[in-house]
């Protein structure tokens, strides 16, 4: 069975994108670059020499990225194949949406949760 490898990013929607990173800035550290309105918070396993980050950002209140606009956050998740988990959640009559992009970053996915959260699924590159 596929399973979930970590978290690849939390994404937050807000009215006022450049004041609610600097909020996280100011009260919680994040190092946000004001270029995208997010950081990289890097991490390593205790029982591996390999590190790993996970994103943090702030979007646009009218992005249709997070799919319904009563979604104020999307996670993204880490997962080893995407497409092997793309097709065990469409045989558990998940909705998925059939795009999937490529690009230097890895691969992604989309799947709809029974609450209509919209999750990205991410393959980081090999």
């Amino acid at each position: 069975m596929e399973s979930v490898q970590g978290i690849g990013g939390v994404f937050i929607r807000a009215t006022d994108r450049a004041a609610l990173a600097r909020w996280y800035r100011d009260n919680l550290g994040l190092a946000i670059d004001e270029a995208w309105w997010g950081t990289s918070i890097e991490w390593a396993k205790q029982d591996r020499a390999e590190t790993a980050s996970t994103i943090w950002s702030a979007f646009a209140q009218d992005t249709e990225y997070f799919g319904a606009r009563t979604n104020t956050f999307m996670i993204n998740f880490r997962v080893k194949d995407l497409d092997a988990m793309l097709a065990q959640l469409r045989g558990n009559g998940c909705s998925v949406d059939e795009k999937v992009e490529a690009s230097d970053f890895g691969k992604f996915g989309w799947v709809t949760d029974p609450e209509g959260n919209r999750v990205e699924l991410w393959q980081p590159p090999a």
